[in-house]
């Protein structure tokens, strides 16, 4: 089956003296206020009402748990007469947002930890959440929304599956009990963290920021912007920095080339420089053909018939083509120029990390 390469170019805008008519990004797309992070909480629950695609006996988990379930409610089962076919061990995750209050809602996710075939139409029995220092944080408990399905014989041998049937979510389902106490101001001064540390960038909206609100905004590295809250924003933190998250910015990257060499995807920035460099390409493809002769004997004779083999041999080579790629040229223009010598996406990865090789491509290559 032919596989479809793909060559995407991304275009970054060089910030320069008319920065102010290039368009930004808002702070809050690009940047978060230290200390204001959600924090994952879990928990281990059971998922019941499965129609016999739960856990099978073998997993000791499950049936323990139904076990100690049950002797909650005073029912002492044997533990050779339990069948938790219908039940299936889950762990329960979810991200406990920082602004989140008791009595608020928020999604959970129920992922199956033994072997239940699917969760769908199981519901969730009440589940604490707990960070990892066993704290309770939420509660969580409801019908479990699966995105596919199995279907076929419960042993396997004929059956059908549509997406990931042993994971699943309960929108709104987690019922948050506490939320650790964490500040992020002391209401005097506060840190706006860069997602994607860069010095310019960090320079910039120091800059920006200083526009609006004069002297407020220091950047200490590439990562870190100090903010000074002045005395007439005291009063009102909140709308203070809601004006500062939507201050825009010019943010500025790293020259990058991406390789996706198991999608055939080349991504390259257009800061990606070349110095003078020749680069030429030719293919040399060789093919064997085997073909079958049947040789049949004079009639009445007394010989067989015999299958023989005759092969041909083609070797096939392209002209090479070189192209002269003239320095500090655009990626617009090493495009043009290799597609001139007719290169597929997988000769360009080769020639592109040939460039960076000796030394001719100016730009960090990243293969993922």
């Amino acid at each position: 089956m032919k596989k479809v390469f793909i060559i995407i170019i991304v275009f970054f805008v060089s910030y320069n003296a008319s920065a102010d008519l290039i368009p930004g990004v808002r702070i809050k797309d690009i940047a978060r206020i230290h200390g204001i992070y959600d924090q994952p909480i879990y928990g281990y629950g059971l998922v019941i009402g499965l129609n016999g695609t739960g856990d099978s006996n073998s997993s000791m988990f499950a049936v323990q748990s139904v076990i100690n379930m049950m002797q909650k409610f005073g029912i002492d089962v044997p533990k050779s007469r339990i069948s938790v076919k219908n039940v299936a061990a889950v762990m329960v995750t979810a991200d406990l947002p920082f602004f989140a209050r008791p009595g608020g809602r928020i999604d959970v996710l129920v992922s199956s930890i033994g072997d239940a075939k699917s969760l769908s139409g199981g519901t969730l029995l009440a589940t604490p959440l707990t960070l990892p220092n066993n704290k309770v944080c939420a509660l969580a408990q409801g019908a479990i929304s699966v995105g596919g399905f199995v279907t076929g014989t419960l042993s396997g041998e004929n059956s059908f599956q549509k997406n990931h049937p042993t994971v699943g979510r309960v929108s709104d389902g987690g019922l948050v009990q506490y939320v650790p106490p964490i500040t992020y101001t002391d209401g005097n001064n506060f840190t706006i963290m860069l997602n994607d540390p860069d010095f310019t960038t960090a320079s910039r909206m120091a800059t920006e920021i200083n526009k609006l609100f004069e002297g407020i905004a220091q950047a200490t590295d590439a990562t870190s912007i100090n903010i000074k809250v002045p005395e007439s924003a005291k009063n009102d933190l909140v709308g203070f920095i809601s004006q500062l998250e939507n201050i825009s910015v010019v943010p500025d990257s790293i020259a990058e080339v991406v390789i996706d060499e198991k999608t055939g995807t080349i991504v390259v920035g257009k800061d990606v420089r070349i110095s003078p460099v020749a680069i030429s390409h030719g293919n040399l493809s060789i093919q064997v053909k085997t073909t079958e002769e049947v040789s049949q004997p004079n009639p009445l004779s007394s010989g067989e018939t015999v299958v023989t083999k005759k092969e041909e041999l083609e070797v096939k080579e392209e002209n090479a083509k070189m192209k002269v790629i003239t320095g500090g040229a655009t990626i617009e223009e090493v495009v043009r120029a290799l597609n001139y010598i007719g290169v597929s996406t997988r000769d360009l990865m080769i020639i592109l990390q040939t460039m960076k090789k000796a030394g001719a491509l100016h730009a960090r290559l990243v293969s993922i």
